[in-house]
C-alpha cells in the first residue's frame, strides 16, 4: 500500500450558521493551516480528527491502493483529491496526495 499524506489547506468559519444554529461549544477543532500527516497502510494519523477521518478516509484508502483519476480529471495531480470535513460550521479542506 502506499503512504498518503494528508495536509490541512483551508478552515472556514459560517459564524452566522453557529449564532443561529449551534449550541455554544469551547473548542471543536485542532487542525490548523498547513498541518500534515501521513497515512500508513490507509489508517488514521495519530492526532487527526476522528470526524474529518470518515469523510476523506475512502478516498485515503482508495489512493493508498492506487487509484487515481477521481471523477475522471477533477484534480490537475491525478493522484490527488481535495476532501472537506463534514462540520457544515468550520469545515476544513483536506489535500489527499500519494507518496510515491
Amino acid at each position: 500500500m502506499k503512504k498518503v499524506k494528508i495536509t490541512v489547506m483551508r478552515m472556514v468559519c459560517h459564524k452566522d450558521l453557529i449564532a443561529e444554529y449551534e449550541n455554544p461549544i469551547e473548542h471543536a477543532c485542532d487542525m490548523k493551516i498547513g498541518l500534515e500527516f501521513i497515512s500508513e497502510g490507509a489508517q488514521i494519523p495519530e492526532g487527526f480528527c476522528g470526524s474529518a477521518w470518515e469523510a476523506v478516509s475512502p478516498f485515503v484508502m482508495a489512493l493508498s491502493c492506487g487509484a487515481q483519476d477521481f471523477y475522471d480529471g477533477w484534480m490537475k495531480n491525478k493522484k490527488s483529491a481535495m476532501i472537506s470535513c463534514n462540520d457544515g460550521f468550520r469545515p476544513v479542506s483536506f489535500l489527499l496526495e500519494t507518496i510515491d
